[in-house]
């Protein structure tokens, strides 16, 4: 199987930040069986370098992923793909994409919160 980093092509001429692309091939790798569960990624500055791309990129696609339960972080260890065993969190599902989305809209973490908390309080 290919390292991580070999399956990863952005497109820099894409609308979607780089970040949304890296977390969007991640996810579809992980899902369709290119990153076997228990794969361990690179480290963040590493696959920056060798995507070249600023680290703060390579690590809010990782927060997202990690969000979303498509990776688990372990310290010092890395980041790895999750294992099949565990099933998909509809909810963890669900939060990741309004936090996708009102990140794209340029809401605050602060706000989406409170936009979320209100919400939650007039179901």
């Amino acid at each position: 199987m290919s390292a991580p980093e070999e399956l990863i092509d952005l497109d820099p001429d894409s609308s979607d930040p780089p970040y949304e692309q890296l977390r969007a091939r991640i996810t579809e790798l992980a899902r369709t069986g290119g990153l076997a569960p228990h794969t361990r990624l690179p480290a963040v500055r590493r696959l920056a370098g060798d995507l070249n791309l600023a680290p703060g990129t390579v690590a809010r696609a990782y927060r997202e992923l990690e969000a979303a339960g498509v990776v688990e972080t372990r310290g010092r260890l890395g980041t790895f793909v999750v294992g099949g065993e565990s099933p998909a969190d509809p909810a963890r599902e669900l939060a990741a994409e309004y936090a996708r989305r009102v990140t794209a809209l340029g809401v605050s973490r602060e706000r989406a919160l409170d936009l979320a908390r209100a919400a939650l309080a007039e179901s």
